[in-house]
């Protein structure tokens, strides 16, 4: 399994996600679940996954090799974000088909970015190739593991979110889905897409033993410790 989590603000959009495959209790590995395209000046794109690691290294290849071989239509050539999320959908859809179809092949992608001349945006595309965006009322989306880092983002993020606050909240989301579910794990891998920049975004990386990350759950816990004693003591007769 896997979790990773996009963060849209008015101001630039965060990835975040964990490095974890498991085939097995005794079968677990990292792999890098974000990739990073553009042009400075035209467009940026990230993207992460979460499924079949099969089916995610062959779209992933595919959308690298359209780009190399300069096919009419890659994410060099889209003209704004809806294409993009449907370009990289109709990969997906013929890898799976290729591989025999099925749930076991499926795979999830998130993808964030922007283009000259258009909006900036967030995606999520289903395994079935279709999509949908972020909006006003959920600036985030989430796939793979999400149900433990979700309650943090219903309850702080939105779309006037800072940049730093909203870093946080998704840190915390990670380290949630760390705590309570073994086959999310590190290293975790952090992108904050400024909008309007159309320049590659701030990068960082989180080990084993982090220390920021360490530090952030020690603190989070005692925070979480301290609402919990500030609660009103309920009477019981």
């Amino acid at each position: 399994m896997t979790y990773c989590v996009g963060i849209r603000t008015n101001e630039a959009t965060i990835m975040i996600s964990d490095s974890r495959t498991s085939a097995g209790v005794d079968n677990i590995s990292s792999y890098s679940k974000m990739w990073r395209y553009g042009i400075p000046g035209e467009r940026q794109f990230v993207i992460c996954s979460a499924g079949n690691l099969a089916t995610t290294q062959a779209v992933i290849a595919a959308i690298e090799r359209d780009i190399k071989n300069t096919a009419e239509t890659s994410l060099l050539t889209v003209a704004d974000m809806h294409q993009a999320a449907e370009y990289i959908g109709k990969v997906s859809v013929a890898v799976q088909e290729k591989a025999g179809g099925g749930a076991v092949f499926e795979a999830t992608f998130l993808l964030a970015g922007e283009i000259l001349g258009s909006l900036s945006g967030l995606y999520m595309i289903y395994a079935q190739g279709n999509y949908i965006a972020s909006s006003r009322q959920v600036p985030y989306l989430q796939i793979g593991e999400i149900k433990y880092g979700k309650p943090i983002l219903d309850r702080v993020i939105q779309e006037s979110t800072t940049i730093d606050r909203a870093i946080v909240c998704g840190l915390i989301s990670m380290d949630a889905t760390l705590k309570s579910n073994l086959t999310v794990g590190p290293p975790i891998e952090l992108y904050i897409l400024q909008h309007g920049s159309l320049t590659l975004g701030r990068y960082r990386s989180f080990g084993e033993d982090d220390e920021y990350m360490r530090d952030l759950r020690k603190l989070w816990n005692k925070a979480m410790e301290s609402a919990v004693d500030a609660m009103p003591r309920l009477t019981l007769s």
